[in-house]
């Protein structure tokens, strides 16, 4: 009877404990609960953090996260307006931001993941259908800058954009919001991950930035030959102009020397008989000086006016 009485009060004593264990929860700083009961929603959410209680074995506490969550998309081949086919891969960031409403409709992350699926990648697709592919692979045109060539030609071959890579994101996150109101979420932030090609068409895009690249150097190419030639041009009026002022120069010096010289022999040669013999004598010895060397051989007349010191000094 005893063992009995104790065997009774052990399990009276178990099972107050797993209803007073199952009737209390912990809610952490980064969760927030719904209590359903027989899954149906009860009360409001609960958001603060701490142990709550519910009712035991006819309650459940739901948990979900506070913080900030993933969307990660597929990626998918995309048209564009003007006919390009792309394949885009984006993700977002989300939040609960009211969990009863986040219960009542999508139940858990799962569903959630799942609806946001739909509405991102429908947005998405809407989004770049509606508009040009440079509209959704650039954010801004390009300013150029005051005598740059370089920025001129690279201006030359891109369109302006009116729209843009990040106009076209917050769109769809703005759409996409308006479409998850009723969900007890909101999307806190959208981006395209890459953007890129289909392989049909990739080397003939690749192919054509070829091109375009060497247009370019080809232009900077021209450029440089009309500057070099330019330069060479100039360089070669001045080297005349510099050539035609020196032997201007010079001719005007070499002039002004032989008028001094022809002076000073004139001078000279109107002195004295003595002075005029003298002169005479040093010109024929400065000729002697230019034509004679040790391997020369003359032949002169005795009567020769070239002869006539050296036949003096032989008498």
């Amino acid at each position: 009877m005893k063992n009995f009485k104790g065997i009774t009060l052990g399990l009276v004593l178990g099972v107050v404990f797993l209803i007073a264990l199952d009737g209390t929860y912990i809610v952490d700083e980064t969760e927030q609960v719904i209590i359903t009961q027989f899954g149906d929603p009860v009360g409001d959410a609960i958001t603060e953090p701490g142990m709550k209680f519910k009712v035991p074995l006819i309650q459940r506490a739901n948990f979900f996260d506070k913080r900030y969550l993933e969307w990660d998309g597929d990626r998918n081949q995309v048209p564009t307006k003007d006919k390009k086919f792309i394949f885009v891969d984006t993700y977002a960031r989300w939040q609960i931001t009211d969990p009863l409403q986040f219960f009542k409709r999508l139940r858990d992350e799962r569903g959630a993941q799942s609806r946001l699926d739909d509405i991102l990648d429908g947005e998405t697709r809407n989004a770049i259908a509606s508009q040009d592919l440079v509209e959704v692979v650039r954010s801004t045109n390009r300013d150029p800058i005051s005598g740059a060539t370089i920025t001129e030609v690279v201006e030359d071959s891109l369109a302006d954009i009116a729209v843009g890579r990040d106009s076209i994101q917050t769109n769809i996150q703005q759409l996409a919001n308006e479409r998850a109101t009723d969900l007890g979420i909101e999307i806190l932030d959208f981006r395209f991950k890459r953007i890129n090609y289909v392989e049909e068409v990739r080397q003939t895009v690749y192919d054509r930035m070829i091109s375009e690249r060497n247009r370019i150097a080809d232009k900077f190419r021209s450029e440089g030959q009309g500057e070099a030639a330019r330069i060479n041009g100039e360089k070669e009026r001045e080297l005349q102009s510099i050539q035609s002022n020196a032997f201007r120069k010079a001719e005007e010096i070499r002039g002004e020397a032989d008028a001094r010289a022809t002076a000073i022999y004139a001078e000279s040669y109107n002195q004295s008989q003595s002075a005029r013999e003298l002169y005479n004598f040093t010109r024929t010895m400065e000729s002697y000086g230019k034509v004679f060397d040790e391997q020369t051989s003359i032949i002169l007349s005795t009567n020769s006016e070239f002869y006539k010191f050296l036949n003096d000094i032989q008498n």
